[in-house]
């Protein structure tokens, strides 16, 4: 017998993230990822009235696609899957990480190819503007290992948290996507952090379930050129199967000018992989209040409560700063107490310290007032 909480995930993602409509066309995308979820994706899709199509992908036989790929070979197989993403109406994309480091010897130069003449042209592209879509991870055991806790105590958490009341989050966030509209300058000072920029004219986009699950984000950009400074990330962070630790990037102008971390070189490799892969496209502040800790998986460390996230790539058409790259890594710095602390300033005007919001119109999203 299935799980019942895999319905009621199903019934979130079909129902509430991607809003499915009789007729609508609707693409899963599955990397090792459980079976009976899709199937339940399928089933509730069926009942809205929707048309399911499923993509069933292994992490392994990719890598091993990825080792000997071509320009040619790849721009082929974009065409094609870009015909069917141009199909759709919605997108499902589910991920079961078994291991997280299975594209780490994948060659940077082959990693790069992947990014700009695959996932750019079919997702970049078609996917992320032009379909209602919506991505998660699937619990599995590597993800409970990440999180150092047993596989039954993380799939307690895994549901809590992909399940909770999202139309409740989205309502909350309202007053603060409003402050964040009406700033031009933000300041982040905290451990090895003493950065500023300006988000003046920017939108704010809320984040409650419609894309993420998990969710619990807030985010615009920066003004292109306008970041200045230094970050230094608290949150380790896999790219390609290498896990990168102690981040620490330093902006003149708006680009990255210096690199520091675990691998350098390395990291490096992935920021010259075009121009606009040394300047930022997102910021964003996390406050889901399920989500307290970090554990190396982007989808989650993202939106832990009292962090935020600032991103070297590309932006998103919803907060257009005109920065393209075929790059988007959200790197997580953490505020809590228990990660150094550190406080987030909007014009001059204390906002966040520590990780909570500090004004009585925002308090409304600290976790006590989210669970």
């Amino acid at each position: 017998m299935r799980d019942p909480r895999i319905d009621k995930l199903a019934q979130t993602l079909v129902n509430f993230s991607t809003q499915v409509q009789p007729g609508d066309n609707v693409l899963i995308q599955a990397t090792d990822a459980n079976r009976e979820l899709v199937k339940a994706l399928i089933a509730e899709i069926y009942r809205a009235g929707g048309k399911p199509f499923v993509w069933l992908l292994d992490a392994q036989i990719e890598r091993a696609l990825m080792l000997g790929c071509s320009p040619e070979q790849l721009d082929l197989r974009a065409a094609a899957d870009r015909f069917l993403m141009e199909q759709m109406q919605a997108y499902i994309g589910v991920t079961g990480v078994v291991n997280r480091a299975e594209q780490s010897d994948v060659p940077s130069d082959k990693l790069n190819l992947h990014a700009a003449h695959y996932t750019h042209p079919v997702h970049g592209l078609v996917r992320v503007p032009r379909t209602r879509w919506v991505v998660l991870r699937d619990a599995t055991p590597a993800m409970a290992q990440m999180a150092d806790v047993s596989t039954e105590a993380f799939e307690d958490f895994y549901f809590d948290v992909c399940t909770m009341d999202y139309s409740r989050m989205e309502a909350a966030m309202e007053p603060l996507k409003a402050l964040m509209e009406r700033t031009d300058r933000v300041r982040i000072v905290g451990p090895g952090t003493d950065l500023a920029f300006s988000i003046r004219g920017m939108p704010a986009v809320k984040c409650a379930g419609r894309v993420n699950i998990p969710d619990g984000e807030i985010f615009t950009a920066p003004v292109r050129d306008s970041v200045n400074g230094v970050i230094a990330y608290n949150t380790p962070s896999t790219h390609d199967g290498f896990s990168y630790e102690n981040m620490r990037l330093t902006f003149r102008e708006g680009r990255i000018v210096d690199v520091q971390c675990n691998d350098a070189a390395r990291a490096n490799r992935v920021f010259d992989q075009d121009e606009g892969a040394r300047y930022v496209g997102e910021f964003a502040l996390g406050v889901n209040p399920y989500i307290t800790r970090a554990m190396n998986n982007t989808l989650f460390d993202e939106k832990i409560m009292g962090s935020f996230h600032f991103t070297p790539g590309a932006c998103y058409d919803e907060c257009d700063n005109g920065n393209r790259s075929a790059l988007h890594w959200d790197l997580v710095c953490i505020q809590t107490p228990e990660c150094g602390g550190g406080e987030i300033w909007f014009d001059d005007v204390l906002v966040r310290k520590d990780g909570r919001f500090v004004l009585p119109e925002l308090a409304v999203l600290n976790p006590e007032n989210l669970r």
